[in-house]
This record gives C-alpha cells, structure tokens and sequence, in this order.
C-alpha cells in the first residue's frame, strides 16, 4: 500500500527539524509542495534545502502542485471547505500518478501539522477516493519558536491560554493570555493600549523580527514593520502572544 509520511519540519530553522522527522525524510521517494507562486516560491526552497541537508542518499523526487486559489469573498467557512476540495482532488491525482503501488510520499508542514495547517483534515477526504496509509511526524510550533525567541513562559502560573486567530479576536476580544495566528489586518491594535504583546515573523529564518512591549507602545511599530516586510517578501508569516 503506499504510505503518506506528514513531517512537522519546524517554524523555519532547519535546526528545529527533529531526529524522527529526519528518518521518515530518508524514508521518502517523493515529496508533494504546494506552489503558491513566484513570491512564495522561498518556502518550498526551504523544503527543498531541507531534504538537501538531511537525506543520506539522493534520489527523491518533488513534485509541486499549483495551489488552488481560495475564494476571498462570500462566506468564509465555505471558501475554505470548497479550497480544501479542490486541494483533495488534486492530491488524490498527483498521489495515483506519482507513486507506485508500495511508494512512499511526504508532505513537508510548516510547524507542526496540528496547528492551523489544513494537510490533515485534506488527507482525509482524499482516503475517500484512494487507498493509503498515512502517519504523522510532529514538529517544532511556531508558538514555541515564538516564546524561545523571547524568553518568556507561554501561560502565566496557572492560568490557561488560547489559541486563536485574528478574525476571533476581533470578534470576541480578549481575555487572559492569547495566542493569535493567521492575523492579516493587525487585530491586536483593537486591543487596550495596556496589553502586554510579544510579536514575531519570520521566525527562525535569516529574516526573523521580534517586538515586544505593550499595544500602545509598539502596536504602531509592529504594524508598520508587517507592512514593510510583506511589500518586501510578498509574503509574511507571523505570530503573536497577548496578555490582558
């Protein structure tokens, strides 16, 4: 039967690539990215440089698959439903047409496949329509990279954090301590000016920037640097952590 490895690589460092994650890397023939585009195409390089440094013996193969586009208007949770289809259908075609009968393939998660990443709920429609078996190897979180990178605990004693996204924040506000991701229009500056936030983008990469401070003090400063980056990259990929 083939199999299917998810390899958690880590929140950009190739360093945060784990022991486990290196054996199913050597276990690999063929590796699935997503092209997204000329202005991402530095993620899939970062895939690509990580089977270079860590597969014993060349001779796996990448096969990148044009993303569907999502649509970015009308109702939100069907856009994505109707995304993660498209994406099934097309992975179902590359899995039958690039893997033998016993091949293995992999998908590299950015992270860990857990945490906002759509592998494993897609991986699952695309067993409705073939057969295959498929496991997954966990990875460094962009939330532990983040408060690493600070040097601060994730939760205060006791007390529990959540783990939500930009649109949730506005919706809902805050209360406690918040971890927010997949954030495009700087949702933390609706918070009071008092909130403690520690941001980071780029993290473990060459192009890593870390801020910290209070809404009111570096809110500013946080949203004008996002904005530069993403001109400058095409792309940005951040996280923050908040404290009412």
């Amino acid at each position: 039967m083939r199999t299917i490895h998810v390899i958690g690589i880590g929140a950009g460092d190739p360093d945060y690539v784990t022991s486990q994650a290196i054996r199913a890397l050597n276990h690999t023939d063929v590796f699935f990215a997503m092209d997204k585009g000329e202005a991402k195409s530095d993620l899939v390089a970062l895939r690509r440089e990580i089977c270079a440094r860590f597969i014993d013996e060349p001779g796996y193969r990448f096969v990148e698959l044009p993303d569907p586009k999502r649509a970015a208007e009308g109702d939100y949770t069907r856009a994505v439903a109707d995304w993660h289809s498209a994406r099934a259908e097309l992975w179902a075609r590359a899995i039958e047409t690039e893997l033998g009968p016993d091949g293995v393939g992999a998908f590299l998660a950015w992270g860990d496949p857990s945490l906002y990443d759509s592998t494993l709920r897609i991986l699952d429609e695309v067993a409705r329509h073939i057969e295959f078996h498929y496991d997954v190897i966990p990875g460094i979180t962009a939330i532990q990279a983040l408060t690493a990178r600070h040097r601060i605990p994730l939760n205060d004693v006791g007390e529990p954090v959540l783990i939500t996204t930009g649109r949730q924040l506005r919706k809902t506000g805050l209360t406690g301590s918040a971890v927010v991701m997949l954030d495009g229009d700087c949702a933390f500056l609706g918070c009071p000016p008092q909130t403690r936030i520690w941001w980071g983008a780029y993290l473990g990469t060459g192009d890593e920037m870390l801020v910290s401070g209070t809404v009111g003090e570096v809110g500013e400063r946080i949203a004008a640097l996002r904005a530069a980056a993403r001109a400058q990259h095409g792309w940005i990929m951040d996280i923050y952590l908040l404290r009412a």
